[in-house]
């Protein structure tokens, strides 16, 4: 091929010669390769698409502790699970064993031993994930963006700087270097060494 032949090759409308720029602008975006992290899991619990029979909270409050419960830790009135859908590695939920959906319709003492065990959790999170910071609050009510608004908790997220970036905020995914088998198995190994008691 002459130099003559590939300059027509390359010419656009005007006439004039395209860069190799230029013609990959014109490609379509579908064509750039790109990396896709696949979690149609995370779509039912977005979107509700699941129905719940019952109160998720309730059911782990009545049954054993266990993976499957995702229930870690339990006092009298109180206790401690791992989020399902967990923003950090070691992401926990602190909430009464009661059914209650209003922090001040708690009593005195069920108010006292969630806010211990409360205590409790966060000095397990910076025992085990030594984290540079720890997100720690609750949404109060449906119209505050409580998931299960009937059922108050506690959100504690540890965090380390750096760990936020452009992912979740354009995909709606959060990608977590640990699996709830692993923060599980943590969690009940440090108890087991600290010896709290349930």
């Amino acid at each position: 091929m002459t130099s003559s032949d590939r300059n027509r090759k390359t010419k656009g409308k005007s006439g004039t010669r395209r860069s190799e720029t230029e013609s990959s602008k014109a490609r379509p975006s579908a064509a750039r390769p790109r990396n896709v992290l696949f979690r149609p899991d995370r779509m039912t619990y977005v979107r509700k698409l699941v129905p719940t029979k019952g109160c998720v909270f309730c059911s782990a409050a009545e049954a054993q502790m266990s993976l499957e419960t995702l229930c870690i830790h339990k006092t009298k009135s109180s206790m401690i699970l791992l989020n399902k859908f967990p923003y950090n590695p070691g992401h926990l939920l602190v909430l009464p064993r009661a059914h209650c959906g209003n922090l001040l319709k708690l009593s005195d003492s069920e108010y006292q031993d969630l806010h211990q065990t409360l205590r409790v959790a966060l000095v397990a999170i910076e025992k085990i994930y030594l984290p540079a910071g720890v997100n720690l609050g609750m949404n109060h009510g449906e119209a505050s963006g409580a998931g299960i608004p009937d059922h108050i908790h506690y959100h504690l997220v540890p965090r380390w700087v750096g760990d936020l970036n452009f992912f979740p905020l354009i995909a709606e995914t959060k990608v977590v270097v640990e699996t709830l088998e692993q923060t599980y198995t943590r969690f009940v190994e440090y108890f087991k060494t600290v010896g709290v008691s349930p």
